[in-house]
């Protein structure tokens, strides 16, 4: 194969597989922080014994990644934090100064990507938030290490591609007339750029998790992320790749038993699996579905466009008449069978992903996916347009009764000459095809990264519901409802409890208050009526949108009451 065709076909797929992870908006995490106890933005009077944090997906800890900063700025959470599942509970030391907390933290969702953030509460009286640099900003990730995650991920894509599509050519279609070395090297380079971008991936998760920089990983931090999936998975890719290396010799040598080849496929399935296991598909709310879905969408993938990439760099310069007679029509069943896959395994990936109408308009991820659809059927527009001259000049023709007077019964009389006009046009059909392969995968790379609609628009709809929240002090659990939460009339529900929650407080006056500070509005009083001994209401107009600051004076008997502020986000 000459240089130049290498140069075309390697810069069609590496084309394809740049748009891949370039292009992509950094990675979201798809665990949402539900709620957190205390309230962000409360006043406590009395300081909790611990702090949880509720995820919408169970996550785990990054070690030294979660703390709680006192006023003061020393550190107010004592012991290690624990992951229940969805809950992280931190334990907090006792008698702190009275002002503002800030909680910062990192952990690992379900789908191994980070999660970080932080809220503040205050305890007796509101001060300032404690600076950054006594929060833990170091839980952010380190850009580097996020671009190296990207280049590796690259690095892997390539490896699976050139693995799997070459490899199944070479196993099925290859012509034994033609060498098979230049082919069977890139399968080799495949399995190579698998295993290093495994290794990569591996070894980039250590400072990603950690919110570490590049070169900055301890050993704890590697044992933590090696006891993962995801460890676990790339470990197994690893292995994967070697045995497959040592196992496509004797099939490029043209020595391959029914055993090597039986070992191939099974290492191939194993190998697929090893993507959705450590990544979004395996915290679905069907993980079964989605991590089937996803290593079928990778199969047909690879098989398309390393099949394609063969088709143009090898098969359509090499093979002759008959040769591509006999492989171009299978070649093109194939395609059209990875693609049917690929739109069935994306339609069930979207369904679980996506679920609602609202959600596939109203969210980034279904926008990418309505795009990515529209793309795919140019691509099967084009696809038809090869196998339309596949089916002219490379179909075999039924033999008449002349013909079967004068060759054997089981043969077919050959197709029209296919002339150089025919390849070349069916080259240039094939190399349109991988290049709206290219776009379809850019927007594939970047659903890969974009949090998933169902996520999005949870988050969203945690975002815009009414407000609500429980306050305890020593004399009261009082819970605050807020409703729209909008700017305009809003509703405002008082209910008391014991400060164990073992029953209904009677109040004997209720007395509320709202004001936005950074805005310069002063309080103004929320006029309030008492409906039962435990519930009373009031209703307030909150103009303009930000965050207020409700106060409510609640007096249980002549010489017991206790003032409770709330911070309120309103939406404009």
């Amino acid at each position: 194969m000459t240089r130049r065709s290498w140069s075309i076909a390697l810069a069609a797929l590496f084309g394809a597989l740049l748009t891949l992870v370039l292009p992509a908006a950094p990675a979201s995490a798809h665990a949402l922080l539900e709620r957190t106890a205390p309230v962000a933005g409360s006043v406590v009077d009395q300081l909790p014994g611990e702090i949880t944090l509720t995820f919408s997906e169970p996550v785990r800890i990054v070690a030294d990644k979660i703390r709680v900063t006192a006023p003061d700025g020393t550190r107010a959470d004592a012991g290690k934090p624990v992951a229940r599942d969805t809950e992280l509970v931190i334990p907090l030391k006792a008698d702190g100064p009275k002002g503002t907390y800030l909680v910062s933290y990192r952990v690992i969702s379900a789908d191994s990507h980070p999660v970080s953030g932080g809220y503040s509460f205050s305890y007796g009286q509101v001060s300032a938030v404690p600076g950054e640099a006594d929060t833990g900003a170091d839980v952010k990730t380190d850009a580097l290490v996020k671009n190296a995650m990207s280049g590796a991920r690259f690095i892997g894509f390539a490896g699976l591609v050139l693995l799997v599509g070459p490899t199944l050519v070479l196993f099925a279609l290859w012509p034994r007339r033609l060498s098979a070395r230049d082919p069977g090297r890139v399968a080799l380079t495949g399995a190579g750029l698998l295993a290093i971008g495994a290794v990569l991936e591996l070894y980039l998760q250590i400072p990603y998790t950690s919110g570490t920089t590049l070169f900055d990983v301890s050993s704890t931090a590697t044992r933590d992320v090696l006891g993962t999936p995801f460890g676990a998975a790339h470990l197994i890719r690893v292995a994967v790749a070697v045995a497959v290396a040592v196992l496509l010799r004797p099939l490029i040598a043209g020595r391959a038993g029914k055993i090597d080849q039986t070992l191939l496929v099974i290492l191939g399935v194993v190998g697929l699996a090893t993507w959705p296991i450590s990544g979004h598909p395996s915290a679905s709310p069907v993980p079964t579905l989605t991590v089937v879905a996803d290593a079928a969408h990778l199969a047909a993938m690879s098989v398309w466009l390393g099949g394609l990439v063969m088709l143009f760099a090898f098969l359509l310069r090499r093979a002759d008449t008959r040769e591509l007679t006999a492989i171009v029509p299978v070649w093109s069943g194939w395609a059209m069978l990875a693609i049917t896959v690929l739109v069935l395994a994306g339609t069930a990936q979207a369904l679980v992903e996506i679920g609602t109408v609202d959600a596939l308009t109203g969210t980034t991820y279904g926008r990418l996916v309505m795009i990515k659809v529209g793309l795919l059927a140019v691509v099967l527009g084009v696809a038809a347009y090869s196998r339309r001259i596949t089916n002219r000049r490379f179909t075999p023709a039924p033999a008449t009764a002349d013909d079967d007077e004068a060759e054997d019964e089981d043969e077919l009389v050959d197709a029209p000459p296919a002339e150089p006009a025919d390849r070349l046009r069916l080259r240039r059909a094939v190399m349109i095809e991988v290049l709206i392969a290219v776009v379809v995968l850019g927007f594939t790379s970047v659903l890969v990264q974009t949090t998933p609609a169902r996520s999005a628009q949870a988050g969203d709809n945690a975002a815009q519901g009414p407000f609500s929240t429980t306050v305890t002090t020593n004399l009261v659990k009082l819970e605050v409802d807020v409703s729209p939460g909008r700017v305009g009339p809003n509703t405002v529900h008082l209910y008391a409890m014991k400060p164990d929650g073992s029953g209904p407080q009677s109040v004997a006056e209720w007395k509320a208050t709202a004001a936005l500070p950074s805005k310069g509005i002063e309080p103004i009083v929320v006029p309030t009526l008492a409906i039962t001994p435990d519930h009373a209401s009031g209703s307030v107009t909150l103009t303009p949108a930000g965050t207020w600051e409700l106060k409510f004076t609640v007096r249980v008997d002549e010489l017991n009451q206790t003032t409770i502020a709330v911070q309120v986000p309103i939406r404009g």
